[in-house]
């Protein structure tokens, strides 16, 4: 029994945490063993360990190890490197080209145009003619067509064949084309269909193979937007999907690592103009790139913000007859805003993973307005409390006052909560409608917009009901 549990905690000991990976490798790859024994213990890493290792290495550490592993393992951790573009300036051409031929044609794209246009044009003057092809290919579609995002690694068979010779065939082409696991059908050049590998393999040399083909299996068209064909590939959860052009002829294919990387893309661009910004910025971005993304929305928003400066000044008599109600001014616009970002996100989430009909629409923004007057109605109680409290024992007027003033307020906030609910789940909506990203209908967007309407339900309920109708101000010893 001791024996066993002894076993048990040193088998326990082999066991290492991720955190430990780069560190491992690090002495794996700096000590003194043979080269033979150091490929048998980096073997036992994946690749993104040792894309992840790159950066603690120097340049000569890293040719060595690239030297060590070889060119096919050297690829395979260069696509996934975040920023591979740097460690490809360091090698030399002729390698660099290698490593570029070996790896996926959508990955090998990614790093050309990290590099400038003369060192792009030298390394594809050194690459085969099949490579350039595929890259070629790639690059001629614009970012925001699903053709940019493909992968050329893929294996097609066709339909008049024998069991036995899809095999066969399956198995040439997967010396060059590792993605397998679902084979496209021709039919005529054009695409048929698809066969799972499995069914490939329990298949008896008697079937016929037409029997195994799904005939009704999704495909996207090479031109289709990103944006329209993203959720549709998402809801399939296939490994691969074709990309076809206008005559059903395969140009690529969609891996689920490609869709995986689109919809980061997509949401890092959603994210951004959620804050306001004209694209995603990375950590080591130029700053005249980053003024850039900002600066337009910013102006955008200061001509909003004048706005809600002029709506300000329409209650100016207000402000002059009741100027302690502008302490609690902030905490309204302050609210509103908060609200509306919440609704926005909510909205642009709906939006993003559902087709609503009309009535679906409706629906929701009806739901948000029961969730916006909910919460208008137990955040204004407490304000209620909270503001009377404050002008009860730090203002030092009397408890009918300081009721009057904290109702009024907690009017103004339940009104502005609703309202920016509203606006927040109405706005991406309407913008969907006529055809815009509904991501730009920004959070600092949303806040301006309910900063105008928390200016007017505050001040406004301030002006009808404690000026003129209590006459609040003759009352008051301020």
């Amino acid at each position: 029994m001791e024996d066993k549990k002894n076993l048990e905690v040193d088998e326990n000991k082999k066991v290492e945490n991720r955190d430990d990976f780069v560190e491992n490798l690090l002495d794996i790859i700096r000590s003194h063993k043979d080269a033979k024994e150091k490929i048998e213990l980096i073997n036992d890493y994946h690749e993104n360990d040792l894309a992840d290792v790159l950066e603690e290495l120097s340049k000569d550490e890293r040719i060595k190890l690239y030297n060590l592993i070889g060119l096919e393992k050297t690829s395979e951790v260069f696509s996934y490197i975040d920023e591979p573009g740097m460690y490809i300036e360091e090698l030399d051409s002729e390698f660099a080209a290698d490593i570029l031929e070996t790896m996926d044609s959508d990955d090998a794209v990614d790093i050309l145009e990290e590099l400038e246009d003369d060192k792009e044009v030298e390394l594809k003057k050194l690459m085969d003619e099949d490579a350039i092809e595929d890259i070629n290919l790639i690059q001629s579609y614009s970012d925001d067509q699903i053709g940019s995002k493909m992968t050329t690694n893929y294996v097609t068979i066709q339909l008049g064949m024998t069991v036995r010779e899809a095999m066969k065939t399956l198995v040439k082409k997967a010396a060059d084309n590792d993605n397998i696991m679902t084979l496209y059908v021709l039919k005529d050049d054009k695409f048929y269909g698809t066969i799972d590998l499995t069914d490939l393999i329990v298949a008896r040399e008697y079937v016929d193979l037409e029997s195994l083909v799904t005939t009704s299996y999704p495909f996207v068209y090479a031109t289709e937007a990103v944006d329209d064909c993203i959720e549709e590939l998402k809801d399939y959860s296939e490994d691969s999907i074709p990309v076809l052009d206008e005559d059903r002829h395969i140009l690529g294919v969609i891996t689920s690592a490609d869709l995986l990387e689109v919809v980061d893309e997509e949401m890092g661009e959603d994210y951004a103009k959620l804050a306001g910004l004209s694209g995603e910025e990375d950590l080591k971005e130029p700053l005249s790139q980053s003024l850039k993304k900002r600066i337009p929305w910013l102006a955008i928003l200061m001509i909003l913000e004048l706005a809600v400066i002029s709506v300000t000044g329409m209650f100016e008599s207000v402000i002059d007859t009741l100027p302690i109600m502008v302490t609690f001014a902030s905490a309204i616009l302050g609210m509103a805003g908060n609200v509306g970002t919440q609704t926005l996100a909510v909205t642009i989430r709906v939006l993003m993973d559902e087709e609503l009909t009309t009535a679906d629409e409706l629906k929701f923004i009806g739901k948000e307005l029961r969730v916006g007057f909910f919460n208008g109605l137990l955040i204004g109680g407490l304000s209620f409390f909270v503001i009377s409290s404050y002008v009860i024992f730090f203002k030092a007027q009397p408890f009918q006052y300081a009721f009057m003033m904290a109702g009024c307020f907690a009017i103004a906030l339940w009104a502005a909560m609703i309202i920016s609910s509203i606006v927040g789940a109405l706005v991406p909506i309407i913008f969907t409608k006529v055809g815009i990203d509904p991501a730009v209908a920004s959070g600092p967007l949303i806040s301006t917009m309910n900063d105008i309407v928390a200016v007017v339900a505050y001040y406004g309920l301030i002006w009808i009901l404690l000026i003129n109708v209590l006459d609040l101000p003759s009352k008051l010893n301020i």
